[in-house]
C-alpha cells in the first residue's frame, strides 16, 4: 500500500443511506422513476435532500408502509401493486421504473426482486421494472448509484465492437468536455453509463475498455467484468494528475502516440496548474482529516495533499477494495493514515486531539463541529457539484478553500474591523 497505514474500526456510523443517489440518478435519466418502497422518513429524507417542493412533478416517490404493513395485517404486494398502476397510469411517460428498498421494507422482508419481475410482465411493452437496495443498513449513501447500475447491466445488449465505456454518474458539461478529450486523441467509440436516457443503454463485450469515474461501483465494475468488459486501471479523474493519468490509461489501451496525447493534454494542464496556483496558496501547509462517507476519500486525499499541499492527519473510508484503489493508494505520501470503517465517537476524539484546519464530514456531524470552531466541508457536496476532469481541478480546489475563507471573514478581528 505504498507505505500507508491501514487500520479498521467497528462501532456507531453517521452516513446518509443509498436512497440519497436517487437525487442525481433522477437528474441523469429523466425517462426513470424511483419509487421507494419506506417510511415517511424516507420520504422526508429523499423530498429534502432533492429541494424539491412539494407542488412539483419529481421523478421519484415513496410508496409509504403504513403500520398495518409493518403489523403484517396487509398484503404489501397488493399494495405495491395498486400504487404502481396508478403511478403509470397518472405517468406514461416512465419508461424504467425502479422500485428501491429501504431499511423498513428490508426489515419485514418484502420481496421486490419478485415484485420486479411480476410487475414488468404485467406492464410489458410499457415499461421495464427494476429493484435495487437503497437501504442504510449496511451501506453508504453512493452505494445507491452502484445498485441501480448493476441492476441495468443484465439489459445491456451484446457487442463486441471496440469501445471506451465511461462508467458513473457525471455532470453533462463535464461528461460532453471528456468525449471531446478523447475524439481529439482518435477514440471515437465513447459511451457513457448510465445513459441520459435509462433505455438507451450502451452494448458491452469482449471490445469493451471500462474507465469507472467514481471510485464507489464496486458491483457495478464486478458485473460489467462478467459481462467480458475490461477494467481499465487508473486513479480516478479528480485534479489535473489524477484526470491525466486517467485519460492516459483510455490512451494507452487504445495505442494513442505519446505525441498526440501530449500535445492534447499540456495546453489543458498548463491552464488548470495556473487556475489552482491561488487556492494552493491558501490550503497549502494546512491539515486535513476525512471522516467516511461518500468513499471519494481517497481520490480526495491524495488531491489535496499532492496538488494543494494539504497535511493529511487521517483518511476515513466506509469501504475499501484495494483492487479498484491501487493505482490511488500508489500516489499517497509514505504513512498515511488510513482507516476503514467507522466508530464516530473515537474518530471525533481524533479530530478534536489533532485540531485540523478543515474536517469533510457527512451534514449530521458538520454543524456540531463547526459549533466547536473546526472548519467543516460536507462530503455530500462532492457527488453533486461537477469536479471530475482536468478543467475542474480549481473548481474542486475551491470547494475546500472556501470554509477556511469563511473562517477567516468571521474571526473576532474579522469582525471587529467591520
Amino acid at each position: 500500500m505504498s507505505g500507508s497505514t491501514l487500520l479498521k474500526e467497528t462501532g456507531p456510523r453517521e452516513v446518509f443511506c443509498g436512497l440519497t443517489s436517487i437525487v442525481w440518478l433522477h437528474r441523469r435519466m429523466p425517462d426513470a422513476f424511483f419509487l421507494v418502497v419506506g417510511s415517511r422518513t424516507c420520504a422526508h429524507l429523499i423530498q429534502s435532500a432533492a429541494g424539491v417542493m412539494i407542488f412539483a412533478e419529481p421523478r421519484f416517490g415513496t410508496a409509504i408502509l403504513e403500520e398495518r404493513d409493518l403489523a403484517g395485517l396487509a398484503d404489501a404486494h397488493e399494495e405495491l401493486d395498486r400504487v404502481v398502476k396508478n403511478l403509470l397510469k397518472r405517468r406514461p411517460e416512465i419508461r424504467t421504473l425502479f422500485l428501491v428498498g429501504s431499511c423498513p421494507s428490508e426489515v419485514i422482508k418484502i420481496d421486490l426482486s419478485r415484485a420486479a419481475e411480476r410487475l414488468s410482465n404485467q406492464f410489458q411493452g410499457q415499461v421495464r421494472v427494476l429493484n435495487y437496495s437503497g437501504s442504510g443498513i449496511e451501506t453508504t449513501f453512493t452505494q445507491g448509484e452502484d445498485g441501480a447500475l448493476k441492476a441495468l447491466v443484465p439489459l445491456m445488449p451484446v457487442s463486441p465492437k471496440e469501445q471506451l465505456l465511461l462508467v458513473g454518474t457525471l455532470a453533462n458539461p463535464v461528461e460532453d468536455r471528456l468525449k471531446t478529450i478523447f475524439k481529439r486523441l482518435g477514440i471515437h467509440n465513447v459511451e457513457s453509463f448510465p445513459p441520459r436516457q435509462s433505455t438507451e443503454l450502451p452494448s458491452i463485450g469482449n471490445g469493451t475498455k471500462v474507465l469507472l469515474a467514481q471510485p464507489y461501483l464496486t458491483d457495478t465494475a464486478r458485473v460489467l467484468k462478467d459481462r467480458g468488459a475490461e477494467i481499465l486501471q487508473a486513479p480516478f479523474p479528480l485534479g489535473v494528475e489524477g484526470s491525466k493519468r486517467w485519460i492516459e490509461a483510455a490512451a494507452n489501451s487504445f495505442n494513442v502516440k505519446n505525441d498526440l496525447l501530449n500535445s492534447t493534454l499540456e495546453p489543458l494542464i498548463i491552464r488548470a496548474r495556473k487556475a489552482l496556483k491561488p487556492y494552493q496558496e491558501q490550503l497549502s501547509g494546512k491539515k486535513l482529516f476525512l471522516l467516511p462517507e461518500s468513499q471519494l476519500e481517497i481520490p480526495l486525499a491524495r488531491f489535496l495533499n499532492n496538488e494543494c499541499g494539504m497535511e493529511l492527519i487521517e483518511v476515513g473510508i466506509p469501504y475499501l477494495n484495494r483492487e479498484m484503489m491501487k493505482s490511488e493508494l500508489e500516489l499517497l505520501p509514505q504513512n498515511t493514515r488510513i482507516v476503514e470503517g467507522q466508530h464516530v465517537e473515537k474518530q471525533l476524539d481524533r479530530v478534536r486531539d489533532h485540531k485540523p484546519d478543515l474536517v469533510v464530514c457527512g451534514m449530521g456531524l458538520a454543524n456540531p463541529l463547526e459549533a466547536e470552531g473546526i472548519s467543516t466541508k460536507w462530503s455530500i457536496e462532492m457527488v453533486f457539484s461537477p469536479i471530475h476532469g482536468i478543467d475542474q481541478a480549481s473548481d474542486l480546489a475551491e470547494l475546500f478553500a472556501r470554509p477556511l475563507h469563511r473562517k477567516n471573514l468571521i474571526t473576532p478581528k474579522a469582525l471587529e474591523t467591520f
